[in-house]
């Protein structure tokens, strides 16, 4: 950016509209040769900007407009919904834009609003968008939540995500609330179960607030291997769980794909440890489904989704993942490995269990540059009243991580042009 131009101001608004932001900032409002902002936005300033150009799904416009502004001296303003990085479309112009190139005066958020209606702490809430994602990422990582706020849109309404819920295990009794309008004279705040949202009709914008009831944990981790229902002791044992799960290096928010779960141990483990993170598990054996279903029957996880199939067929629909645990694959090894790491994203983590040495030589002519580790764990036992050392078998644990440039933005890219018309 040359020294004599001005950054592209982007300016957080709410329902309030103009009455909400201090007078220097409405004047520059006025004052812009360009404005750019959501036909609700625009709306709200029928008389500022010399050019006004609406934000739809016109990015590639937009961005060029701007860096014209920007290369010109133009003053160029843009308004957004509330917090415009959270959820917004501040994000998506970061993507283009540089931080010297942007000037973000941000409004109290949604989420901020709802709370403050609902008068309730959300220090710790899950903050979460249904524009343009997948509703069963939504509906997983709210299972696990203590609280969790959704913005919604057309498709996932608050009814949509309420009746998703109870379809998920989580109960129809359950707390929710919906906030309307929030900001502005119109506001509204709904209580009430999650029965009763799924059967109501709300203001389409808002924001949508649940309590989920999340069962106590009755067991610390690493989840101990007698627990377990299984067939033929076919699950991962504890020792290598722990170091699998430590391997794939899960953080909050992120999506898990655990391809060929067996019993679930794997899923469990990482589910107990990782409460905020949506794990999507496939088994194709039906004696393991259902050993599958047991266990997660003894040990409640909300966050795991688990579906009888074989991948990749039964994981078309998933969100692209952050991790991919691979479990029982030697005989379609290359198959697997080539479709986990084309799904990845950017950054993510494909961790391989394996015990054959022969599929260990296979897996490293396919990733060259993963790091290999062997576990031989022994187990101490007792014998007439002495210690001796049990062997388990072998296993060999393979990560890869990939590093692919160009990684898109992680509050949703493009997505995210939905919120500069959005309610919120």
């Amino acid at each position: 950016m040359k020294a004599n131009t001005s950054p592209v101001l982007v300016v957080g608004v709410t329902e309030a509209g103009p009455s909400g932001l201090p007078p220097h900032l409405v004047r520059r409002v006025h004052q812009a040769d360009l404005l750019v902002g959501g036909a609700r936005h625009l709306a709200m300033f029928p008389e500022a900007g010399r050019e006004r150009i609406p934000f739809t799904t016109n990015v590639a416009e937009v961005v060029e407009r701007l860096r014209r502004a920007l290369e010109q001296g133009e003053r160029a303003v843009v308004l957004a919904s509330g917090d415009p990085l959270c959820y917004g479309i501040g994000a998506t112009l970061r993507r283009y834009l540089a931080p010297e190139e942007l000037e973000i005066i941000p409004a109290p958020s949604a989420f901020q609003l709802a709370f403050a209606a609902l008068a309730e702490p959300w220090h710790d809430a899950v903050l979460l968008s249904a524009h343009g994602r997948p509703l069963e990422d939504v509906v997983a990582r709210l299972r696990a939540a203590r609280v969790g706020a959704v913005l919604t849109d057309a498709a996932n309404t608050p009814a949509v995500i309420a009746r998703a819920l109870v379809a998920a295990g989580v109960a129809p009794e359950t707390r929710c609330a919906v906030c309307e309008r929030l900001g502005g004279p119109r506001q509204r705040v709904v209580r009430g179960t999650l029965a009763e949202v799924a059967a109501g009709t709300f203001d389409p914008l808002n924001v949508f607030v649940v309590w989920p009831e999340i069962p106590l944990r009755r067991w610390h981790t690493p989840l101990p291997d007698g627990a377990f229902v299984t067939v033929g002791g076919q699950f991962t044992k504890r020792e290598v769980r722990a170091l699998a799960v430590a391997a794939l290096d899960l953080r909050p928010g992120e999506v898990l794909w655990d391809i060929g779960a067996g019993s679930g141990a794997v899923s469990l483990e990482a589910a107990y440890r990782h409460p905020d993170v949506a794990i999507y598990a496939v088994e194709r054996r039906p004696e393991l489904v259902a050993c599958a279903h047991q266990n997660l029957a003894r040990f409640p996880a909300p966050n795991v989704q688990l579906v009888a199939g074989e991948a990749p067929h039964a994981c078309t629909s998933w969100p692209d993942p952050d991790a991919i645990f691979l479990g029982g694959t030697g005989g379609r090894l290359e198959e697997l490995v080539t479709w986990a790491r084309r799904r990845l994203r950017p950054a993510g983590r494909l961790v391989v269990n394996l015990v054959v040495v022969e599929h260990v030589v296979r897996l490293r002519r396919l990733l060259p540059d993963a790091d290999i580790v062997q576990v031989a764990v022994s187990r101490g036992v007792d014998i007439r009243g002495h210690l001796r050392f049990q062997a388990l078998n072998p296993v060999f644990i393979v990560t890869w991580r990939k590093t692919t440039r160009g990684a898109p933005d992680p509050s949703g890219g493009e997505a995210c042009l939905r919120h500069c018309t959005s309610p919120l």
